[in-house]
Formats: C-alpha cells, structure tokens, sequence
C-alpha cells in the first residue's frame, strides 16, 4: 500500500549489539524516567556484556552526559543546538534515527512520556522497527539476546510478553515510575562523544516562542504518597488528605473516579491513566483498590490503607490495614505525627566497656 511503510526482518541479527536508551531532560536536568531506563538498561547490558548506550540532545547536554555516566552509562551519544533545548518532533527523530543506523543497537528502550511516546514511534517507522508501548516489565533473555517487554492488557488484568525476534532495534517504551532510580556508581568511567549539529530549517515547522511552565504535581519523585479515593464521600475530603500529606512531607494522589467526579485535578491521579508510583510509604485512605489503580501503585516500599471493609482489594496489597473510618482514623494519625514532631528527639548515649582482664 503506498505511503505506508512496514517493519523490515535484518539479514544478520549479530551485527545489532549494546543496549540504547534515550534521556529526556528538562530545565538543563535529566528527568527522573531517564534516570530510571539507566538503570534498567545497565542491568540488561551487563546480563549479555554489552555496552549502555546514553543518548542525549540539548542546547549544553556537558553536565547531563557527566551524571549520565555517573549513573553507569557506559557510552554517551550527544548532539548539541540552540533548537535542541526543548524538544522538537522533526530534529529530535531525525538525530535519533541516524545514531541508530550508525551503531545498530539491539535493543532501544525509551521512557513512556508524552515526548518519549512521540520519539519512539517515529524512531521505529523510519528504522523500519516496531515499538513495544508502556511497558511495566523489562528484561532479556541471556542466550539470545531477545527483549522480554512485558505490557498490561485486558483492562490491565493481565500481561502480555511480546518478543521481537526478526526486527532490530528491539524498542520499547517504558512506563514512568515502574522503574528505581539506580544508585550512582563514582568509580565508573564511560565515554563521552558530543558533536554539534545544524538543524535544517526545513524541520523547524513551528516556532517555539515561550516555554510556560504548568504547575503540575510531579507523584513519581515523592517518598510519600497520601491518596484518597471515592471512600471520602464528597471533595472537601481531600483537605483531610492534603493535611496528612503535609504532616508527612508527602504529596496528594487520588484515584480516577475521584478524578472523573472534579473532586481534584487529574495531575494527581494515580493508576493506569495516571501517573506509576514507588514511594517508600503509599497511604490509601478510602480506596476499594480497583486493579488500573494497584498498577500504579503496588511498587511501592511500604503501604497502608484505611478502609471499613477488611476485605476491600486494597487490603491484599497492604503491608498495614487500619479497619476503621476514615474520619475517625485519619485525625487520630494527624494527631500522633504531630506529637511525634513536638517530642525531644531520642539522645543516644555512647558508653564504652573496659576489656575484662
């Protein structure tokens, strides 16, 4: 069919080796999803001894290439351009594309924001690639070098593993906040190459004039994460939620018929629409826990929830349950935190002993 173009088989799988990803940043900083697919990049990578391949576009990316390998990349692939400090479809793809039929990788995996979801699937049309989308599971097969990408389906009661074993890069996007942030490693040493490119006007369709910064709640970097959910019975509980989150240093998250009914802005939805979680602490105060919200939370470290029905959906996934109204529960919590918070810190007392003689 004209105008359409299909993913093409290679003729030798051995030619495509390392693991890609792409790191999106924002504001001169690398965004938390980057740092996310360097960690599970550099875990696949070293499963098969391969090498993790960074790439990287922005107007100065110097400082983000240094983080990068900071984090356990072993390869940074940057292009520097005052157009390439914010991100442009046409450019971006374009760059992109060329890297990867310059050093054919077998596998490129991309995080699932909307720029990323906009990236990976240009990428794949024009390497005649296919791009498995939002994935929760990430891993490959030791052997044959083969991508397991692991995405929900069926109203996210079930996984589906698709492999691609013909078609090189193996891309996948992945869903932000799915992933942990890896540690830094200072003893590693990677290489940096950084070339400066000319954007060609002709992919400079539309003009940037103004970037505007919407305030927006940002639930994926929190380590603790309060949610509320149709169990509040009415919006005004969520100023209830709010002054818990406070308490704790933590931010609102809500589920979506919460969202759906204008009791909240969906920037705080958790769940398969919203945004993927890990928090070290997920309270879930009035939540039934419908399995598009257990996906975007169940990562996370510790959770509690609070609901009157012992056997809600929730309760299978928590570490704590508190059986009791939530508007009995929730001021006693406030109430202990606060005490906590007023109480003299504990004074350790180091004493040492004499050896026996």
């Amino acid at each position: 069919m004209a105008g359409i173009k299909f993913a093409a088989p290679v003729a030798d799988l051995n030619e495509y080796k390392n693991v890609f990803v792409f790191l999106e940043t924002r504001e001169d900083k690398l965004m938390r999803p980057a740092l996310e697919m360097i960690g599970v990049g550099k875990r696949m990578a070293e499963k098969v001894n391969e090498k993790l391949v960074c790439v990287l576009l922005g107007g100065d990316i110097k400082d983000q290439a240094k983080e990068a390998v900071s984090y356990g990349c072993d390869i940074v692939l940057g292009a520097e351009s005052p157009v390439l400090s914010t991100y442009r479809t046409l450019p971006y793809s374009h760059i992109i594309s060329d890297f990867v039929r310059q050093e054919k990788p077998n596998i490129f995996l991309i995080p699932a924001t909307r720029n990323g979801r906009d990236l990976a699937s240009r990428i794949a049309v024009s390497c005649q690639a296919g791009v498995t989308a939002d994935c929760t599971e990430l891993d490959i097969e030791q052997d044959t070098r083969i991508l397991s990408a692991n995405r929900p389906t069926y109203g996210e009661s079930m996984l589906a593993e698709i492999l691609c074993r013909k078609h090189r890069p193996q891309m996948a996007t992945a869903r932000p906040g799915i992933f942990p942030v890896p540690e830094r490693i200072k003893s590693h040493r990677g290489e940096i190459r950084i070339k400066e490119v000319t954007v060609d006007k002709s992919m400079l369709k539309k003009q940037v004039l103004e970037f505007r910064k919407k305030e927006v709640v940002d639930l994926t970097a929190a380590k603790v994460v309060v949610s509320g959910g149709m169990g509040l019975g009415k919006p005004q509980g969520f100023s209830l939620i709010g002054d818990l989150a406070s308490e704790l240093d933590g931010v609102v998250g809500a589920t979506r018929p919460s969202v759906d009914m204008g009791w909240i802005t969906r920037d705080h939805q958790v769940g398969q629409t919203g945004q993927t979680v890990r928090p070290r602490l997920y309270l879930a105060v009035g939540i039934s826990g419908k399995i598009q919200h257990i996906m975007g939370m169940k990562n996370s470290e510790t959770i509690v929830s609070v609901n009157t029905d012992p056997n809600a959906e929730i309760t299978k996934y928590s570490d704590y349950v508190i059986t009791e109204d939530l508007y009995k529960a929730v001021p006693v919590l406030l109430e202990e935190i606060r005490k906590l918070k007023k109480s003299p810190p504990l004074q350790v007392q180091e004493t040492s002993s004499t050896p026996a003689q």
